[in-house]
């Protein structure tokens, strides 16, 4: 029921107006509003804090596939919430969780994101460059984030940090003093989800607000559920290439026949529907493993490293079977090429 609810969704809201969103740079407030109603999260909030039920990667990986089918800057905006809510469930204090995952299961969309990615080259989740160090009752953080979503309307942001060698997450206003949002970043994909650069200079944050409290948290595997949520993505964005390419190739019509028939196109479109479904089982292999309580870090680098390298070749792909037809605006396969080419540096831009 949910796979279907968010398939006509998808089909019936999102692939109406995200080309249009893309160009414009922004996503119409009542399709996020419609997206949001669908209660992804709030469903995975237990009821003791407000919610429906039980958290589930395996929902929340199907989700994220049938959204990202539909538009990747439009799935990446309605889960900006569950930057900070899955951490929270995964491993906030109970006063963190009582205080802060309530504010999820409001009609209206929480204002509030997340900051892990740095500007720089060979970024590493595990050496933030971004420091937090303890002065007393307060923590300061120190460094520079980009592609945070959503900052420019943010009450609250987590932001990852590096404390004595591990990465750590700290709930920070967004009034904070010694917290400061750069330009709109410009970007090669999803120009529909405002991103922005964050600077921190001696950012006070209470000792209340480290996520976890004094014993922190366990970055690897908010880090696993971060890259189960982008591999789902990237299945959606690479099935919508494949699909659109195979009905093109049997419509379009060269020499007496639709290019489909010509083996070189027909082995190419067998080649990216195997890409799909087997990055999807490996999608749901991590997220079942993490269900059930167990380690998932090597099957999520694998996948990672696998999704990277497929949704760029099944995009590509597509827009080659459209041949010239593909490297046109007004057919949709170019921005989801675009967008494949960011799942390598979109780490801490999604989770489920």
């Amino acid at each position: 029921m949910l796979a279907d609810a968010i398939a006509r969704y998808a089909n019936e809201r999102v692939r109406k107006v995200f080309r249009d969103a893309e160009e414009d740079s922004v996503i119409p407030t009542d399709v996020v509003k419609a997206g949001w109603e669908i209660g992804i999260l709030p469903t995975g909030i237990p009821e003791a804090y407000g919610g429906f039920g039980e958290y589930s990667a395996i929902t929340g990986a199907l989700a994220a596939e049938g959204f990202a089918w539909g538009d990747l800057a439009v799935t990446l905006n309605l889960m900006v919430p569950n930057l900070v809510a899955i951490p929270l469930m995964l491993a906030g204090t109970e006063a963190q969780k009582g205080a802060y995952l309530p504010q999820f299961c409001d009609e209206a969309m929480p204002r509030m994101t997340a900051a892990l990615t740095e500007p720089r080259i060979q970024f590493n989740p595990y050496k933030l460059k971004t420091t937090a160090s303890l002065a007393g009752e307060s923590y300061e953080l120190n460094g520079t984030k980009t592609a945070v979503p959503l900052a420019d309307n943010a009450k609250f942001i987590l932001v990852y940090a590096n404390e004595d060698g591990q990465t750590q997450g700290f709930l920070v206003p967004m009034d904070a003093e010694g917290l400061e949002i750069g330009k709109r970043n410009k970007l090669m994909g999803i120009n529909a989800l405002p991103t922005f650069t964050i600077a921190l200079t001696g950012c006070q944050v209470p000792v209340e607000n480290k996520l976890g409290g004094a014993d922190g948290i366990d970055f690897g595997l908010i880090l696993a559920h971060s890259r189960v949520a982008l591999g789902a993505m990237a299945v959606g964005v690479a099935r919508a290439g494949y699909e659109y390419a195979r009905e093109y190739a049997k419509e379009r019509v060269q020499f007496g026949e639709p290019i489909a028939h010509r083996q070189s196109i027909a082995f190419m479109l067998a080649e990216m529907a195997t890409d799909v479904d087997e990055t999807r089982l490996l999608v749901w292999e991590a997220a079942w493993l993490l269900d059930k309580g167990k380690d998932a870090a090597r099957e999520t680098a694998v996948m990672k490293r696998h999704i990277d390298e497929m949704v760029v070749r099944t995009a590509d792909r597509a827009v080659q079977i459209l041949g010239g037809y593909g490297y046109i605006r007004e057919y949709p396969v170019e921005l989801w090429l675009r967008n494949a080419r960011g799942f390598a540096t979109f780490d801490g831009l999604a989770i489920v």
